[in-house]
């Protein structure tokens, strides 16, 4: 509803990502290959890697898992990159696909990795023990770099999402993810990048962070994200939404069509879920009150604001209850937390030298923010007629906590 254009699939991501992984693994055996040893076998894999790595995913996709389910199941720790295996092992058993197993073994390994972020000694070796796989832990390193990047962030997954997203939201996209596929190559088992790249690489997270700020967190965006959860919530008990995740047979069926299920159903039961998806229809959303930056010297120490927060700091004449708030804690960064991405990425002078290094924070110091993460905290009421004693409440606590009234916008 805030970019009525942005309509992609996951499928269409999936794609992209197949697309993009297939001409990442082939550059480099075309480049390296016999040095590295990268077989057929290794592109097959990563390719359906790419191509598998989001099936796990639930409606609505991260909102689902970590807003819904974690509300229905009781803290639930759920995590879409788990599901995806069992999905894997579900789709090739359903319908009977011959697959080498081998090549299975190592897809999975791959989706595992996406899981944990962790550099591979530690991740293959827990699959391989899991799997009675023997393949050495440090073997082709690399590889598992190419699709989800855990050791800096710099992936094909993330290439194609910001592609694709800042297109379709009309933001214009001055990142150019061709030059860092076309001059990478690996160095002591890992990919890294001619040096005068290094703009290339700051123009992938910030805008990657601009695209969290003005699309992913948009407060209507958000608005009208708790309103879906609050119609899935409402639903549950009535559809079972939540059990869907239990069995791989039964969760393929479910989609973002739940909302239509909801939508033209004429259960009793679901009139809450109902008027709440109506509402959105209407563009009828929840109110956004108000929201402010949390300083940055109190960011180390900063704890989630909560609803009985903002109800706690009420006028007196004031009547909130917990139910009437909302609040979500935005946080943005460069995908390195509080730190420079930078840091993490190694880069080589020219073609014919082979050693890696870090780049120098005197290079790049016109680039860098004072702070690497915002935590923007935002409040919301269910009630539109409530939006002014919401918004008093937020401010009386920023007072209370900070000191200061640091609200980026007026109620």
């Amino acid at each position: 509803m805030v970019y009525p254009g942005a309509v992609h699939s996951r499928f269409e991501h999936s794609l992209g990502v197949y697309w993009l992984a297939s001409d990442a693994v082939n550059r480099l055996r075309t480049c390296q290959g016999r040095e590295l040893g990268i077989e057929s076998f290794d592109v097959q894999t990563v390719k359906l890697a790419g191509l598998l790595h989001d099936v796990g995913q639930g409606p609505f996709n991260h909102m689902f898992e970590r807003e819904f389910l974690p509300r229905v199941r009781d803290g639930l720790k759920w995590s879409h990159e788990d599901m995806s295996l069992k999905m894997i092992d579900y789709i090739v058993d359903e319908h009977g696909i011959d697959i080498d197993s081998d090549c299975l073994k190592k897809v999975k390994i791959f989706i595992f990795s996406l899981l944990w972020n962790f550099i591979l000694d530690s991740r293959e070796m827990i699959v391989a023990s899991e799997e009675g796989n023997s393949v050495s832990s440090k073997e082709k390193q690399f590889l598992y770099d190419i699709v989800a990047n855990g050791r800096n962030g710099i992936d094909v997954d993330k290439f194609d999402y910001i592609e694709r997203d800042t297109r379709a939201c009309g933001l214009g996209c001055n990142f150019q993810f061709q030059r860092l596929l076309e001059t990478m190559r690996v160095i002591d088992n890992e990919i890294c990048y001619r040096v005068k790249e290094y703009l290339t690489i700051h123009k992938l997270f910030s805008t990657r962070a601009d695209l969290h700020r003005t699309v992913y967190m948009h407060p209507k965006v958000k608005a009208i994200e708790l309103m879906v959860v609050d119609a899935l919530i409402k639903a549950n008990d009535h559809l079972q939404i939540a059990s869907y995740i239990d069995e791989p047979a039964q969760y393929w069926m479910l989609d973002d069509t739940i909302v239509k299920r909801i939508e033209t159903s004429t259960d009793r039961e679901l009139e809450e879920s109902r008027n709440l998806i109506r509402r959105i229809r209407r563009r009828d959303i929840y109110q956004f009150c108000n929201e402010f930056a949390v300083p940055k010297e109190k960011l180390e120490h900063f704890k989630n604001v909560t609803a009985q927060d903002i109800t706690c700091s009420q006028n007196s004449d004031a009547h909130l209850n917990e139910e009437d708030v909302i609040v979500t804690n935005v946080k943005i960064d460069l995908a390195s937390g509080r730190n420079n991405p930078l840091e993490r990425i190694s880069f080589f002078q020219d073609y014919d030298s082979f050693e890696k290094f870090p780049i120098k924070d005197d290079r790049i110091s016109h680039l860098l923010p004072a702070c690497y993460q915002d935590m923007i905290v935002r409040v919301y009421t269910r009630k539109s007629e409530l939006v002014e004693a919401v918004s008093e409440a937020f401010e009386n606590f920023q007072m209370k906590t900070y000191g200061k009234n640091t609200s980026t916008c007026n109620s």
